[in-house]
This record gives C-alpha cells, structure tokens and sequence, in this order.
C-alpha cells in the first residue's frame, strides 16, 4: 500500500462515511484473563463516543510507511490453504459475525501478545463502494470500481489515570476526583487485506506498531505466520554496523558523510516529487553508490557478503530508515556533536602532533551553555 491508499482509508473513519455499524472487542486483564466481549452498535452511540472509537481504529492507519506501517506478505500456499488466512477470511466475510472466529482470533492475540496491563482488542467491519478514478486523479462518487471489504483492528493499553484535584463550581468546593481507566491509543493493529491499488489484495495485509523499535513480533507469529520482520531500528544499527565493517580503510569521515548525503538527497526528491510509494533501495543500488563515493571494490564486495546475511540479498531498504535526515551525529566516548546535515562540510577530521580531532570550523554565533563567547588567534 502506499501513502495515498492509507489516507482515503483513513478519511472513512467518521461516523456519517463509514459503513461500520458495530465495534467489536475483548477487554482483558493484566492476568491475561478476558474481562469482558462486547459488540456495540455504532449508530446507537452517542456522537463523541462513536467518533472516539474510530479515532482509535484510524490510528491503526497512522506513522511512517516502513517504519510504523508495515507490509505483511502471504505466500500463496497460505492464501490457498492455511488455518490462519482462513481465520482472517472468516473474520472479514462473516463481518465480525462469526462468534467462534472471533474467540479464536482473540485467543490467539491473548496467547501470543506481550504487553504489560489491561488492553483492548478492538475490531471492525467496513465495506467501501470504491469510487472509480479517472486519469486526471479525480473521483467519480457515481461510478463504482469494486467494492473493498476489509477488517481492521487495534490493540489498545488500557491505563489508570492519576488521583487529582477538581473545583465543583455548583458546590464551591474541591473534591478529590478518584483515579479511573481510560483507553489509550493502539500499540499494534492491522488491515486485512490490503488496498493495493485501490483493490483488494488478499495476498497482503498492513500492519501497525506504534513503537518502530519494537513491532511485537510474537503477534506478528501468531496471526500471520509470515517472515520476520525487522523493526526500522534494527535495519539501521544493522546497516551502520555493516558499513562499519566492512569498509575497512575506506570508513572515514568524507566517506560516511557522502553516503548520507546521497540518501538525504534521495528522500528529499522523493518526497518534492510527491509519488505515494515509499522509497527504497536495492543492494545494488546501495553498491553502486559506495562505488561512486570512492569505496574500493574489494570493500563493496564485503558490504554484499554482510548484506546478503543481514537482511537478504533481494530486500530493499528504506533510506528513512537507515539515516536520519535532521542531524549527523558525531560521538566519542566523552562528546557528542549533532550537525546540521546541509552544513557537514563544516566538519573534518585531522591529525595533529600525531593525536587524532574532529575540528568544526566556528566563524561566528558560538555558544556555550546560551553565553556567547568568543574565539581569538
């Protein structure tokens, strides 16, 4: 799914555009116990309650394709016959109705799922009379393309609020307000079957994880069964160990700062550019541009050994991930210095007197702890 697919899913989950009629759920305990199961009808809600409880499911929907959504792949023997893409089958074309699925799928989120608390499984059925597009990007509301059936699903913390003091205006008083449970926003979620193309695709799904160092792969396990998934935290110490590595005497600093800066350069293109399918790179890619910062072959070819163990020789990366677009981060044991990336031809590396520096060259506006101060010769 790309970015553009994601936001016209998202701008259905309003009360009066959606054609969710129930939320369904299962409150569960820090015993892994489940508290409660409920399905509640959606037009028998007050307004604000209903809107909250799509806002939680929207959430599912929300972060940085990559990062916080993430493509979960079925093979095709799955799709053909597997107890768990049944499972989500029956989910999806029984609309939730189908008690003994819906047990079976919460057991399985209860049994896998480690997560500290009580939380909610929320779940809903939506059915989108897809609108057809025309070349000039435009929705035609009166002409259908198909109609996209799908699940969706949050997990969401549920946590203990914080005694606290309140004025009673009608009482001229204060009185202490006792603490109380509220629903966070989603942990993980996920769609299924993924809008790919503004279609059903039943060979995918998206997936959520609000923390991007963390994705809960045990869920991921137990409700998919598909390869691992390797956070977007991982995939970028992952790479700067690799470059580390393997680039021997060509790792210096010039180096390194070229690499980022092509990667910058990359995103930021691609984002002016305004395609909705998120960036990536291909191993040969990433070769072809050591290569073009002056990496001997010898060292490149080492990257690709390391890189066909680390992440597998057709995985593509997302640059997003592997550098961090905002700052260059330069850190020895005793200092960290954070540069702007667009000025890191400040920055050089010198041996001087046979002791190693990193020097910045500071022309004006030099602080220390907010005091200006100055630099003579």
């Amino acid at each position: 799914m790309n970015e553009k697919e994601i936001a016209e899913l998202r701008r259905r989950f309003k009360p009066e555009r959606s054609s969710i009629t129930h939320i369904h759920g299962c409150y569960v305990g820090e015993k892994r116990e489940i508290i409660s199961q409920f399905s509640q009808s959606v037009g028998l809600m007050a307004q604000t309650e209903a809107e909250r409880l799509l806002a939680l499911l929207k959430k599912s929907l929300s972060g940085t394709l990559g990062k916080n959504l993430l493509d979960i792949s079925f093979t095709t023997m799955q799709v053909a016959d597997s107890e768990e893409h049944r499972l989500l089958m029956k989910l999806r074309d029984s609309k939730l109705a189908d008690e003994e699925a819906l047990k079976e799928f919460y057991q399985r989120v209860i049994e896998s799922l480690e997560l500290e608390g009580n939380y909610l499984i929320l779940m809903a059925h939506d059915s989108y009379d897809v609108p057809y597009r025309a070349k000039d990007d435009v929705d035609q509301e009166d002409a259908s393309s198909e109609v996209y059936s799908y699940v969706i699903c949050a997990v969401c913390p549920v946590k203990p609020t914080k005694p606290a003091l309140s004025y009673f205006v009608y009482e001229n008083a204060f009185h202490t307000l006792e603490p109380d449970w509220i629903v966070s926003a989603p942990e993980v979620g996920f769609l299924f079957p993924a809008f790919d193309d503004r279609s059903t695709n039943l060979y995918n799904a998206l997936y959520y994880s609000r923390d991007v160092s963390v994705i809960h792969q045990e869920l991921v396990d137990a409700i998919f069964r598909t390869q691992p998934i390797m956070p977007a935290t991982e995939q970028k110490e992952n790479f700067q160990s690799i470059l580390g590595d393997t680039l021997g005497d060509d790792c210096k600093l010039e180096v390194v700062q070229a690499v980022h800066d092509q990667m910058r350069e990359l995103i930021e293109e691609h984002k002016a550019s305004k395609v909705p399918e998120p960036l990536t790179m291909s191993k040969g890619a990433v070769k072809t541009m050591l290569r073009g910062c002056g990496v001997e072959v010898r060292h490149v070819d080492a990257f690709e050994r390391q890189y066909d163990q680390t992440f597998g020789p057709d995985t593509r990366i997302s640059p997003r991930n592997v550098v961090d677009v905002k700052q260059v981060e330069l850190k020895t044991p005793d200092v960290t210095i954070k540069v702007n990336p667009e000025r890191s031809d400040l920055v050089e590396t010198r041996v001087i007197n046979g002791k190693k520096y990193i020097l910045i060259r500071a022309d004006e506006g030099v602080e220390v702890n907010g005091v200006n101060i100055l630099i003579k010769e």
